[in-house]
């Protein structure tokens, strides 16, 4: 398993300033809790399945099989 930034730079470049905006909170959520702090938990759980291969919600992570 490996996990990278998208590989378009402008994808990474807009959501880094939305975290840096929201305090580390993912800028696609409307709700501030734990489960919405970068690394969400929406894209922990999609990590920990062995057979997901994909980007997190925000665009900002891909995880390779």
């Amino acid at each position: 398993m490996k996990v990278r930034f998208n590989e378009d730079k402008e994808i990474v470049r807009q959501v880094q300033e939305g975290l840096k905006a929201k305090g580390g909170y993912c800028p696609c959520r409307l709700e501030k809790t734990p489960d919405t702090k970068c690394i969400c938990k929406e894209f922990r759980d999609q990590i920990a399945d062995p057979e997901f291969e994909g980007y997190c919600h925000c665009m900002l992570y891909y995880k390779e099989k």
